[in-house]
């Protein structure tokens, strides 16, 4: 019996703490993204052992109630994040920031234009393109899958030598970001397309304007930024396969891509593409010596944790291209007829062979970047980087000299930038850094020919920050600043007559290191020193509007091809000549767009104006004669530019299954100094589509777009005379008429198959210029000489697995 009562004292001793023990605590705070802050909403967050179960609001906040002073494990799951287990104490009402690895479903979706990630300008619209939309541009470039977009348009030499042209600027004045690398590849010709391989691009972002400053601070038209997709840190083994065959060009396109991730957060990427044509056809005949020969290769290894990490990335894109070869003529008879001429005075049979007048480029890259996050401090960053470029341009020569290139330049850069991003407050948060970069130009002077482009050293350092302020959750400020200094040493041989001409003997005496016979050897040392700065806002209200305001200054130093150029450049067919004296050009411009986001009706409409002072355009001037025939002379100088212009964009969606969607882009260019328009402005053009999909079978879709460029108008008058020996008369070289306007349609379509569990299999089929029609592009620069590309049939096999 007292054994009994003492058994029964000890358990009712025992239970007295759980019977006064209190489970009225709760468990608050948040649930953000790890790598920048941002607050997840719909997170869940399950209580080990429990029925609890709580999600996330629109600001990211959780409150889990009816906890006791206990320890408790919580799971912390997100769409497409790593779920996460936390060990959690509760003594009292609790507050927990919870972090997780996020990653954005970077791979059904390309980004294009200015997204507004912690990396990226915040007060510049974002537009998105689909992934698959990217995908159908896999056997083609860079150049043409922003083509696709209402702002842009493209540079063309031909069909195969694309360059992005942003609210009406191209070459130096659009920066080219490469996996967190800006590209230094000899981007001031005309018809130097970019070295960076479509495929290999997991997320593409276009920036119009210099809203960016961690990219650059001389982006006049705008910043390009391409990334590799995020690589999720789990346990996980997937790639794709791209397979396109076309008919213009009787080619095809492969492209491979495998992905091996860990649990660890190691991971590895491989990828390459390999790209075969032979002439491109006009409607009606042969672009003889067209084809294009491309293989480019990458590899991408690293360490992702919540707290470090480090990467390395190595890439090598290859690409033989063919310039047409009725765009090299002999004498100035021959140009006036080509430019006279419906059709090319040079057509051959079709053929895979690339002959002469022809490029080839080799461009190698390499980088090393690691991170390091600091609590109550930000993220830092170091990168390293390397590129090589070596560009081969191949004239048509006779003799000992016929298989040698007539311009062979290395491109050797070596860039080092640190970065600190943190956030100072909860509404504030700043992004700082430091760039230094060094680099060499060697051109090769045993190439029988007058180099282009002299020997150079530059050194290049930069630092700036940006700052963005969110004032509440409706309105948010964005202002940054950065200064860049460039140091130029060269060695320049200049033709006596060439220096005198432009009285370099006596603006600048002293820069003379010897006078050899019919020539005079140069030491111009340069000093440039460029400011920047942006200032923005974003404003939204209601459910679906949002109004983007931003001012930005770009600065920016001539380029080697301004300052230096004086000679024949081959693959552009032209003698280029630069100048000097120039100064950098300065560009404000002001952008501002309203958006509305809605499901079934979407629009933007974003009007800019864009004043640059001193404004470096290059223009034809006369025909001269040179040992190897006729070309055409353009020749730089500087003016006062203003760029005005609105790009529109609408989606509508009148039915389950059915979209409407439309393009309108407007921009006008005015030479300040002389009143003229100024030359090679696209002309108005807009887009028309509609789209069916339906996935519920499997995934089917059919669109048919128009699109309607119309002529441009303004333009100045680059016409010029020249004396014909044969007739011993002087005819009118007309260089400055534009082309008529002209109406394309474009079909395409695609449907997925089911292979495995794991693996998908889209079968997609598409026709350009489905009518055949017979135009030319005011933007291609081989517009004199041949028409713009005929029909085109294109079958694309994508394996997902």
């Amino acid at each position: 019996m007292c054994m009994r009562t003492y058994v029964l004292f000890v358990l009712l001793l025992s239970s007295i703490p759980s019977i006064s023990q209190t489970c009225e605590n709760t468990l608050s705070g948040t649930v953000k993204d790890l790598h920048d802050g941002s607050l997840l909403a719909g997170a869940t967050l399950i209580v080990a052992g429990s029925k609890q179960a709580v999600q996330t609001d629109l600001d990211g906040h959780f409150t889990i109630s009816n906890l006791c002073n206990d320890t408790y494990s919580i799971q912390v799951s997100h769409p497409y994040c790593l779920s996460k287990g936390f060990t959690v104490k509760i003594s009292g009402n609790t507050t927990m920031t919870f972090k997780l690895e996020h990653h954005l479903e970077e791979l059904n979706q390309i980004t294009v234009e200015g997204k507004a990630y912690s990396n990226k300008s915040k007060t510049i619209l974002e537009n998105t393109i689909s992934k698959e939309e990217l995908e159908r541009f896999s056997s083609g470039t860079l150049g043409d899958a922003l083509n696709s977009l209402s702002g842009v348009s493209s540079l063309n030499t031909g069909n195969t030598v694309v360059k992005p042209l942003i609210n009406g600027l191209h070459s130096s004045r659009v920066v080219i970001i490469n996996n967190g690398v800006r590209m230094e590849d000899q981007e001031w010709g005309a018809e130097h397309a970019p070295n960076v391989d479509i495929n290999s691009a997991g997320n593409l972002t276009l920036i119009k304007g210099a809203g960016a400053l961690q990219y650059s601070g001389d982006a006049v038209g705008g910043v390009i930024v391409a990334e590799a997709s995020k690589v999720p840190v789990k346990d996980s083994l997937y790639g794709k396969t791209l397979f396109t065959a076309a008919s213009n060009g009787r080619g095809s396109s492969l492209t491979s891509q495998l992905t091996k991730s860990y649990q660890s957060g190691w991971y590895a990427t491989v990828q390459g593409t390999l790209k075969r044509f032979g002439d491109f056809e006009a409607p009606d005949y042969v672009l003889s010596n067209t084809g294009i020969f491309e293989r480019n290769a990458s590899l991408h290894v690293g360490l992702n944790r919540f707290n470090y990490g480090i990467e390395a990335y190595y890439s090598l894109f290859k690409n033989e291209i063919g310039i047409l070869r009725a765009s090299h003529l002999g004498g100035a008879q021959d140009q006036i007829r080509a430019i006279n001429s419906s059709r090319p005075l040079i057509i051959n049979d079709f053929t895979y062979q690339i002959n002469t007048p022809k490029q080839d480029i080799a461009h190698h890259l390499a980088r090393i970047k690691g991170f390091k996050r600091f609590d109550g401090f930000g993220k830092v960053s170091l990168q390293y980087d390397f590129q090589r470029n070596n560009r081969l341009e191949f004239d048509i020569r006779r003799g000992a000299d016929r298989d040698n290139a007539s311009l062979d330049l290395q491109l050797d850069t070596h860039t080092l930038i640190l970065d600190l991003d943190s956030n100072l407050t909860d509404a504030i948060s700043l992004k700082t850094g430091l760039m230094a970069s060094y680099q060499n130009n060697f051109a090769n002077p045993n190439t029988g020919v007058r180099r282009l482009i002299p020997d150079y050293e530059k050194y290049d350092l930069a630092v700036y920050a940006i700052a963005d302020y969110q004032l509440n959750d409706n309105f948010l400020v964005e202002a940054g600043g950065r200064f860049d200094y460039t140091y130029m040493d060269t060695f320049k041989f200049y033709r006596t007559s060439f220096w005198k001409s432009r009285n370099y003997d006596e603006l600048f005496p002293e820069i003379v290191v010897e006078e050899l016979n019919n020539q005079i050897l140069t030491n111009p040392q340069l000093n440039f020193y460029n400011a920047s700065a942006t200032l923005g806002a974003t404003y939204a209200f209601g459910e679906n509007y949002k109004l983007f305001f931003n001012y930005s200054i770009a600065s920016r130093a001539p380029n080697p091809s301004e300052l230096f150029s004086e000679g024949l450049h081959h693959s552009a067919s032209r003698i280029e000549l630069g100048d000097l004296r120039f100064n950098s050009e300065i560009g404000h411009k002001i952008s501002l767009t309203f958006q509305r986001e809605n499901e079934n009706f979407s629009f933007s409409v974003s009007p800019f104006i864009n004043t640059i002072k001193d404004f470096m355009v290059i223009e034809p001037t006369e025909i001269q004669q040179t040992v190897r025939g006729n070309f055409q002379v353009w020749e730089y100088r500087q003016t006062d530019a203003q760029l005005l212009g609105v790009d529109f964009d609408a989606s509508y969606a009148f039915s389950k299954n059915f979209r409407f969607n439309h393009q309108f882009s407007l921009v006008k260019g005015y030479d300040r100094s002389r009143e003229e328009p100024l030359i090679n402005m696209p002309p108005i053009n807009t887009k028309n589509e509609i789209v069916y999909q339906n996935p519920e079978f499997k995934n089917l879709r059919l669109a048919l777009q128009s699109e309607y460029v119309f002529r441009q108008n303004e333009y100045p008058d680059n016409n010029f005379e020249v004396f014909i020996p044969e007739t011993e008369t002087m005819e009118t070289v007309d260089l400055s008429t534009p082309p008529d306007a002209y109406h394309l349609l474009n079909l395409n379509s695609s449907i997925d198959f089911q292979v495995t569990q794991k693996s998908t299999l889209t079968v997609g089929f598409e026709i350009t210029n489905l009518l055949n029609t017979s135009y030319r592009n005011y933007l291609n620069r081989l517009r004199y000489y041949a028409d713009d590309l005929g029909r085109n049939f294109l079958l694309n096999l994508k394996l997902n697995y």
